[in-house]
């Protein structure tokens, strides 16, 4: 495992990285990430998380950061998911709610790339990318067969 360390006053390199299904099924490569993931992962870090935590001024709790190949096979992740290049993070805020935290990011007008309202809010997915700043605005949902879809998610308010 790599040496833990600050990205910022608020978030760490082992919060980014950390998962329970790489411990259960030993897939000790989740723990041991590429330089440009750990790059990837610091930039978010900086960019998104931190501005976010210091605007809400509570934690925020970070359930999925990088995932590595076999991790995010594993849990059904998208082939091409940015968590696999540690450009994105599933993020809950337990003291003013998810939909908050969705609301927040979009109104401080943070340099995410996309942001994902994941089943009606029971996370939030939001990425950066300094090479793509799309802005990108979706919700996840399962259709009537199970299986998840995207589609845009409309503000309102």
């Amino acid at each position: 495992m790599l040496p833990n360390r600050a990205f910022t006053k608020n978030f760490w390199l082992h919060e980014m990285i950390a998962s329970q299904s790489a411990t259960r099924f030993g897939f000790t490569e989740q723990f041991t990430p590429p330089d440009d993931v750990v790059r990837n992962l610091e930039g978010l870090c900086k960019h998104v998380l931190q501005p976010l935590r210091d605007a809400i001024k509570s934690p925020i709790a970070v359930s999925s950061g990088y995932r590595c190949q076999r991790v995010n096979a594993l849990i059904g992740g998208a082939l091409r998911s940015q968590h696999l290049t540690g450009h994105a993070a599933d993020i809950q805020d337990f003291k003013h709610g998810n939909e908050f935290l969705f609301r927040k990011i979009i109104e401080l007008k943070l340099p995410f790339d996309q942001i994902i309202n994941e089943f009606n809010f029971d996370w939030v997915h939001v990425s950066y990318d300094p090479k793509r700043h799309r802005r990108k605005i979706t919700e996840a949902y399962k259709d009537p067969s199970g299986m998840t879809k995207y589609r845009p998610f409309v503000l309102t308010r």
